[in-house]
């Protein structure tokens, strides 16, 4: 079965965000991808196809200046994803629904949930980066770099996992300070699981322990892959995805 492509205009300034949506039966499964990836990476395929073999709704889509959708990434901010986020869950989650959120898309899925969102069920995430604009990825610019946003330049950054470079507004970091969920205790009120590679080298293990002991009250589990990478897209990892989807949907 093909999935069935969906549009979403954001009422701020027009632009288009594009998605897949396999259909079938709730919780639906919402699929948050990560910081420049889109929804055809191998992760979020492997989610999509899992959900056509057991009859369930996964809805997959791309922030705005990422894959199809409208807009700049330049332009790009952690508020105006979550924005898009927020509207792709309200026109396509239905009554019940989980989160499964990859890297920066973990961040997306803890901010959804720390809104107490109506038929919110549970979240995956997969090496979840919350915060990480100011807590993991400013401290590791080049001192040139840090001084360029501090004066409110934009950066030129060179892509990773062979992907090309790519320009940052100084305003990206202030804007995802805002957004912040770590400085303080996190009380959810869904279970999450928590899949994390030790050897990943942007969003280190220790960040998924300290998510960890934020969720104060909520039911957490906390994988450790020992030899995983960050993306987490070897076979034996998206088996473990799809493995903790398929638990957090039944519950």
């Amino acid at each position: 079965m093909t999935d069935r492509p969906i549009s979403i205009t954001m009422p701020d300034d027009g632009r288009t965000i594009r998605g897949l949506v396999a259909d079938g039966a709730g919780p639906t499964v919402v699929w948050l991808g990560g910081f420049r990836s889109d929804m055809t990476g191998a992760k979020a395929e492997a989610v999509a196809a899992w959900g056509r073999r057991h009859g369930r709704k996964v809805v997959r889509f791309d922030y705005s200046g990422h894959g199809g959708s409208d807009g700049a990434f330049e332009d790009g901010r952690i508020g105006r994803w979550f924005a898009e986020a927020k509207a792709v869950v309200a026109a396509e989650a239905g009554p019940d629904f989980v989160v499964v959120g990859s890297s920066m898309g973990g961040w997306m899925a803890l901010l959804l949930a720390h809104e107490h969102l109506d038929g919110l069920k549970g979240a995956v995430l997969v090496a979840p980066a919350p915060d990480f604009t100011d807590k993991l990825f400013y401290p590791a610019l080049p001192p040139e770099a840090r001084a360029r946003v501090d004066a409110g330049e934009a950066i030129e950054l060179p892509g990773e996992y062979g992907s090309p470079a790519y320009r940052l507004a100084a305003d990206f970091f202030r804007d995802g300070a805002r957004h912040n969920l770590l400085d303080a205790p996190i009380r959810l009120g869904v279970p999450i699981i928590i899949l994390q590679g030790m050897a990943d080298r942007s969003v280190p293990y220790t960040h998924a322990q300290r998510i960890v002991d934020r969720l104060v009250d909520d039911d957490v589990v906390l994988t450790l892959v020992k030899d995983g990478d960050h993306r987490l897209s070897r076979p034996e990892d998206i088996a473990l995805i799809l493995d903790a989807v398929s638990r957090v949907t039944e519950e």
